[in-house]
């Protein structure tokens, strides 16, 4: 496609010969002489001219690895027909500009101030990261290449990070909020039991001292049981002896 325009066999002879047909009239007000009637192969080559002229094509290329240096063998049009761009690491400026676009309308829980601090961060590990990649080579001499989508890779991962956690945080604020209102309510509760027991205290105070109380009187009583029971012992045992006595004398 890039060396002549056309790809063999696509179009069938058919639909080449409507091509043609429909390319007629412009041939003429481009390229036609007053009288002319072109063949339909010239109709034909006219269009895939304006075809080469007029489509193009922007083909992206990964210089890593061997695959390009195949395909620039196999296809020699890529450097014969093309215009090579070798686009070199973004600058650090244009980083910060990427970080900017993609978390403009990222809601992020801080200040202007510390969001376009995170957006510079965010472009200065990117250049560190190129930095370290060339220390690397230098000591290991092997490659590791840092384009610029593993950057939006990477500020994509930091979205999905930060959103992870924050909705994680914002769980555990529910969960210490509600802890903290039923500690709020056991502690209303325990105050008004603070108040009952008072009372219970009063009360408890004066049912003990009607029992001391009336401890006393029993133990009082009981002394004068007791007394009475020694004197119906002794008599009990008066009349015990006096019957023996008369069974005695009775025998």
């Amino acid at each position: 496609m890039l060396a002549t325009g056309e790809i063999p066999g696509l179009i069938p002879k058919d639909e080449r010969d409507i091509v043609a047909l429909e390319c007629k009239n412009v041939f003429m007000k481009e390229v036609g002489v007053k009288g002319q009637d072109p063949g339909p192969r010239e109709l034909f080559t006219f269009f895939i001219n304006r075809v080469k002229d007029c489509l193009h094509t922007i083909l992206a290329f990964s210089p890593v690895g061997n695959k390009f240096r195949e395909r620039s063998q196999k296809f020699p049009s890529l450097f014969s027909a093309c215009s090579i761009d070798w686009f070199l690491p973004w600058p650090e400026d244009a980083l910060v500009a990427v970080s900017h676009n993609f978390l403009d309308d990222f809601k992020i829980d801080s200040t202007p101030e510390v969001k376009v601090g995170l957006e510079r961060h965010m472009g200065k590990v990117h250049d560190l990261v190129n930095d370290v990649c060339g220390v690397y080579l230098q000591k290991m001499r092997r490659y590791v290449y840092v384009t610029p989508k593993s950057y939006l890779s990477f500020i994509d991962l930091y979205k999905q990070v930060y959103k992870t956690k924050y909705d994680g945080i914002d769980v555990e604020e529910r969960n210490i909020v509600n802890g903290l209102d039923k500690l709020k309510e056991a502690s209303e509760g325990v105050e008004v039991l603070k108040i009952d027991l008072k009372a219970e205290d009063v009360k408890l105070k004066d049912a003990t001292e009607k029992t001391d109380k009336l401890l006393k009187e029993v133990e009082i009583e009981n002394k004068k049981a007791k007394e009475k029971a020694d004197e119906v012992n002794i008599v009990a045992e008066n009349c015990v002896n006096q019957k023996n006595t008369i069974m005695d004398q009775k025998e």
